[in-house]
């Protein structure tokens, strides 16, 4: 339905000048390169928690991982309770703490910054940076389709005119603002997810007749699981997969352990426990991380498998059919059928607010990696604000010309695929790096090079999602995949981490030995 355009019109301006302001008093408060490339490390525990949520959380969870619920039902569940256990428990105790000392330690001020400094080497800061450079924008070019898809048919503009408003407003605050900026208006924007998530489940429940109808709806739909479907091991919208079907694999491999694990190793997360002023506020944030993330991710999976009990008892379609095929429509057109005109611009709000949040951090992250990391390597002191924006700016231009360019129903898949290349690259050298005492420089880069290779090739050659739209695979061999299944449907961080972990770790125990060694006598 089209939203009474006063109204949306208002709510917008209020939302935009609210972010402007708070941008602002960000970028006043922005005073040296170390603030704005790390807010001055020392920000408010609750800023740092929904920031760090809310950089975590995008338009790929709520429209891309929202429409995938829907196809393949609530198994994505999983996927909340690693994104909690993993991504908040674990990361800040485990690697946030550590991260924060030896941030501040060695005055690192970026991802790629850090890992050099820790391993004290310039080539493996370069080799960190160029991997966010290339495979950075896939991310925020998935992030960008899922914010315009819904400004497009909510204020009825072109999708081509969605996607540069979308990306032009969020830049706006990020090159002037830094991170001051960018973890200001990311609480403020992640309040107004959390705000938006959970009127959405009550008014979904609502639609769908309640909770207990709505679910019992909903598992009495599993015969109505397209064959296409069920052919591939999927049982209902209530029940996991056969275990070891293509879709099991899919779901397991690709959604819960690529995201799950891959939260570990993001840039863009990181960077968040070097703004911490001590352990302290570290604790403090995990408490108001962890809900934040239940009700993002929990909520999307919930009301994306919902969605087929709607569109069934509305159209006599599930919610791909009702959505034309395409998974990343099937969010915005349930909003747009079923929620009051004034929450249909709330849940706008949301959806900016989530992306927006997203992508100020990877705009930054990537613009940062691209002055500081490569072409600043060696500058450092020379580096100016003006710098770091004219960074940001070319990477926001690269990434706003791919969202063009990707194929339908990619947002869930490319978030998937750079977080199991962060994981694969990064993860391992991240951390033996944090804990070890003398760790091994060679054993860094040889993970790190490994992990990526090894990603890269299952990907162009085995993984038949990724394989077949690359047509590298046909092209050198003449067909798909090099390997049939299981292989073909086993995403390539299950492959790629482990040898990426072995290495270093075989490496890193190598380096050891030698050090206690004892020194032959004269």
């Amino acid at each position: 339905m089209a939203v009474n355009p006063l109204t949306m019109t208002a709510l917008v301006l209020v939302y935009l000048a609210a972010t402007l302001v708070i941008g602002y008093l960000g970028y006043k408060k922005t005073r040296s390169s170390e603030d704005y490339l790390v807010a001055g490390r020392c920000s408010h525990p609750v800023i740092i928690a929904l920031s760090y949520g809310a950089t975590f959380i995008s338009t790929s969870a709520i429209i891309g991982f929202g429409g995938q619920a829907a196809n393949l039902g609530m198994g994505l569940i999983w996927l909340t309770v690693l994104n909690i256990g993993i991504g908040i428990l674990l990361a800040f105790v485990l690697f946030g703490k550590k991260t924060r000392e030896i941030g501040q330690r060695l005055s690192a001020v970026t991802f790629p910054d850090l890992m050099g400094k820790i391993y004290r080497s310039p080539l493996l800061q370069y080799i960190s940076g160029f991997i966010i450079v290339i495979s950075m924008p896939l991310y925020t070019a998935a992030i960008l389709i899922g914010g315009a898809r819904f400004i497009e048919p909510t204020l009825n503009i072109s999708y081509s005119g969605s996607l540069i408003l979308f990306a032009a407003i969020t830049a706006i605050y990020v090159v002037f603002g830094g991170l001051i900026a960018v973890m200001y208006t990311d609480a403020f924007q992640g309040t107004i997810m959390f705000i938006g998530m959970t009127v959405l489940l009550v008014l979904t429940y609502i639609a769908v007749g309640g909770i207990t109808a709505g679910n019992t709806a909903l598992t009495n739909m599993a015969h109505l699981v397209p064959k296409a479907l069920a052919d591939q091991g999927m049982t209902g919208w209530t029940t996991m997969p056969s275990l070891g079907s293509p879709i099991w694999f899919t779901l397991v491999t690709t959604i819960v352990l690529g995201v799950g694990i891959g939260v570990l190793a993001q840039p863009q997360l990181v960077v968040r426990f070097m703004t911490a002023k001590d352990n302290t506020s570290l604790n403090r944030a995990i408490l108001v991380g962890g809900l934040f993330i239940l009700m993002m991710t929990g909520v999307a999976f919930t009301v994306g498998a919902l969605t087929n009990v709607y569109f069934t008892q509305a159209t006599g379609k599930i919610a791909i059919d009702a959505a034309g095929g395409n998974v990343d429509a099937i969010m915005p057109l349930f909003i747009n059928q079923t929620m009051p005109d004034i929450f249909i611009v709330i849940f706008l709000l949301t959806l900016l607010a989530a992306a927006m949040s997203t992508l100020s951090a990877l705009y930054h992250v990537m613009g940062t990696a691209l002055t500081c990391d490569l072409w600043g390597r060696g500058r450092e002191r020379s580096l100016t604000h003006r710098h770091h924006q004219y960074g940001i700016i070319l990477m926001m231009i690269v990434s706003t010309l791919l969202a063009f360019a990707l194929p339908i129903s990619i947002i869930a898949r490319a978030t998937a695929m750079f977080m199991g290349l962060c994981a694969a690259a990064f993860l391992p050298a991240f951390a033996v790096g944090v804990y070890a005492k003398v760790p091994s420089t060679k054993a860094a880069l040889c993970s790190m090079v490994s992990g990526a290779a090894a990603w890269f090739l299952w990907t162009a050659f085995v993984h038949a999602a990724e394989a077949k739209p690359l047509g590298l695979c046909q092209a050198i061999f003449g067909k798909t995949s090099l390997l049939g299944l299981p292989w073909s449907v086993m995403d390539p961080i299950v492959i790629a981490l482990p040898i990426s972990f072995i290495v270093m770790i075989v490496m890193q125990v190598r380096v050891a030995k030698r050090q206690t060694a004892p020194v032959p006598a004269a």
